[in-house]
């Protein structure tokens, strides 16, 4: 059977995990994507007043009364535990339109919440539950192009949608195609904006995830490179 791109990137990042590992070296990612030696979660928690990289508050664990529950992802018959409330709106939102319009999920597929001892840099964004993982064994951390042309045009028009409260790890410096975060603090007005957007069109037919967009129209493909250009600087 022919290799597909996905066997080649798996391929590809174990052998660059297995120099790392020969080399004795280890770098994470920060969080616009550089490498970095950077502190654990629980560093940064215990020299910062608990917050992760994009300055959310740490969770201890989900579902155990605090700001990170299993929230559902409708469409998908699985949940994500991510932090409640516009957070929540925003990232299931994300995740139902890779799901409609770029592969089917399933359960496992999505990753939220990581304890904060086992994160560093902009991981540390999973424990406070404002990042996700989309098949991070399919698209591994260091590998670049993942996706095929109409996929990467759909996931800059979800970012769109978002209007730079989501950043794609795709643009980091070192890439992480899979990783989607939160990309302002609690207190960004825009939050709130983009998370009401999102639920107006959850509640009116014809919107919302699910229905079918043309990415490549005109309106659509300038503001999506439009906010590119702008995350990027």
């Amino acid at each position: 059977m022919a290799a597909t791109r996905r066997h080649f990137l798996r391929s590809a990042v174990t052998t660059a995990v297995a120099v790392g590992a020969v080399s004795g070296t280890a770098v994470t990612a920060s969080a616009s994507g550089g490498a970095t030696s950077g502190s654990t979660a629980s560093d940064t928690a215990a020299g910062s007043g608990a917050v992760s990289a994009n300055g959310w508050p740490i969770a201890a664990a989900p579902d155990d009364g605090g700001s990170v529950w299993t929230r559902p992802v409708p469409g998908t018959g699985f949940g994500v535990a991510v932090a409640i409330g516009d957070v929540e709106t925003i990232l299931v939102h994300v995740v139902r339109r890779f799901h409609y319009e770029i592969e089917a999920l399933r359960a496992g597929d999505v990753i939220g919440y990581r304890a904060p001892a086992t994160t560093k840099g902009y991981e540390t964004n999973h424990a406070s539950g404002t990042a996700v993982d989309i098949r991070p064994d399919c698209y591994p951390a260091g590998v670049r192009g993942g996706f095929f042309a109409p996929q990467a045009a759909v996931i800059r028009d979800i970012l769109a949608d978002c209007e730079g409260v989501v950043k794609w790890g795709g643009d980091f410096a070192t890439p992480d195609e899979s990783h989607f975060q939160i990309d302002v603090p609690p207190t960004s007005p825009a939050l709130g904006r983009v998370a009401d957007k999102l639920r107006a069109w959850n509640a009116s037919p014809g919107e919302g995830a699910g229905i079918a967009r043309d990415t490549q129209d005109g309106d659509r493909r300038s503001a999506a490179r439009a906010l590119q250009r702008r995350q990027a600087a």
